[in-house]
């Protein structure tokens, strides 16, 4: 087999084709993810992996600061041919380069694989230990867009086609689009979701730069409700290769009352069909046992869909410094613990 050579990415569009040709692949890989991280002054690698000038695997990771470490976060990636093993190794060997280059203390993984014997195996042999937090979502509620609009909602439960004819009731405007006004009025009304629902909001810099980066390459829209001209609810959807994904979703309390929340859905899975769209990510859920998780709540609405369950192998931490990352380990320890996630 021929060698495997690796070089840093400079073409978006050869980034971008690369990992839309993979079904697995979002937005976490995507270029534009990584130009919203630019943007925060963060440090990125972008990796290619090539043989005979073809490219054939890829990464993408950020540096993250913190008094407790240094580290990369490497999210939704790497994108590869996990059964070539040659492959798996070039990659998690230039994982430690980079890490080490970039002086981090530790690089956190959370591959675009499913969870299994196989991909828990992978991890250990390549020096990767369970990371103790998690990194971007690793169980996720997925409704397959290949279904009609009828055969999901014959998969949804009653609850969720009650709310949904409620709703449709109520006389609901739903519009979407990506201009400025709308992110300004999304990060008004999320931090009023942040007091209601007691947690900590993101800044409103934070929302705005991930909003242009992926307005830059048409891939987001910001859906909102209203009733007699009052925002009820608005999604954050982005739309990239195989994928649409709820990024952040938020409500007023009136929102709740008129059940503004599916008719988004339902508009965002049109949207996401007519750019030929297969998957709609309804992101994280947790476990049913789990009830004194905080996000026990949005999970059971996301399961209402009728959503399939899947279970990315969770982030596994490549140790550069252990005297710091055991630092790490014990702070995200409790803080796991006290934030009940």
């Amino acid at each position: 087999m021929s060698k495997i050579t690796v070089i840093s990415a400079e073409s978006r569009d050869e980034w971008d084709g690369f990992i839309t040709s993979h079904e697995e692949a979002n937005f976490l890989q995507s270029w534009d993810f990584y130009e919203f991280h630019k943007a925060r002054g963060k440090k990125i690698a972008r990796r290619l992996f090539c043989r005979d000038e073809k490219i054939v695997g890829a990464y993408a990771g950020v540096v993250e600061t913190a008094k407790r470490g240094t580290y990369m976060a490497i999210a939704g990636g790497p994108i590869i041919d996990w059964a070539d093993k040659a492959m798996i190794d070039a990659v998690f060997d230039d994982i430690r380069e980079q890490g080490k280059a970039l002086k981090c203390d530790f690089v956190r993984v959370r591959p675009q694989l499913e969870l299994s014997d196989n991909s828990l195996k992978i991890m250990k042999n390549h020096g990767l230990a369970p990371a103790p937090m998690y990194l971007s979502v690793e169980y996720a509620g997925v409704l397959d867009l290949t279904k009609s609009e009828d055969e999901i909602l014959a998969g949804a439960s009653q609850g969720f086609r009650r709310k949904l004819r409620k709703a449709m009731k109520n006389d609901i405007e739903i519009s979407a689009d990506a201009e400025d006004a709308s992110i300004k009025a999304f990060c008004e009304l999320e931090k009023k979701h942040a007091e209601r629902q007691k947690y900590v909001a993101f800044s409103s810099s934070f929302l705005t730069k991930q909003f242009e980066a992926f307005r830059n390459g048409n891939e987001v829209l910001i859906y909102t409700a209203r009733k007699d001209g009052e925002i009820l609810a608005q999604n954050f959807m982005i739309f990239y290769g195989n994928e649409a994904s709820y990024h952040y979703g938020v409500s007023s309390e009136l929102g709740t009352k008129y059940s503004a929340a599916p008719l988004l859905h339902m508009e965002a899975m049109r949207e996401a069909r007519k750019r030929g769209i297969k998957r709609y990510n309804l992101w994280g859920i947790v476990g049913l046992e789990e009830k004194s998780h905080r996000f026990y709540g949005v999970s059971e609405f996301k399961r209402s869909f009728g959503c399939e369950e899947l279970k990315y192998t969770p982030a596994h931490d490549m140790v550069l410094n252990h005297k710091k990352y055991l630092i790490t380990k014990m702070v995200e320890t409790a803080r796991k613990k006290i934030r009940h996630v």
